[in-house]
């Protein structure tokens, strides 16, 4: 009885320990700070930063997007109640046969 529960022992400590060590931290999961800005060591005098692929496409639609929502905001339809309002009252006098102008007293 004794030899099976010193077999035992042994077995859950081993794997205590196994799952200690897998569960232990490491290496950081960071890049250390160079001290450049976004890591890039920056180019020799005379010498021009060689863009990436993605940066050319990335201004194009960020810059491209920007500037195509604020011509659309800027010719977007008037749709406020107010002037719909006004626009349905002038037409129904009109079919009245009154004026639709406002001539102040």
């Amino acid at each position: 009885m004794l030899s099976t529960i010193s077999r035992r022992v042994p077995r859950s400590t081993v794997q205590v320990v196994k799952q200690q060590r897998r569960n232990a931290g490491g290496a950081p999961h960071y890049n250390e700070p160079s001290g450049w800005l976004f890591g890039e060591k920056p180019p020799a005098p005379g010498q021009t930063r060689r863009r990436e692929t993605w940066e050319t496409m990335w201004y194009w639609g960020m810059f491209g997007g920007m500037g195509l929502a604020g011509v659309l905001m800027y010719y977007k339809p008037d749709t406020s109640i107010q002037n719909w309002a006004l626009e349905e009252a002038k037409a129904r006098m009109e079919a009245r046969g009154e004026k639709a102008e406002y001539k102040p007293s």
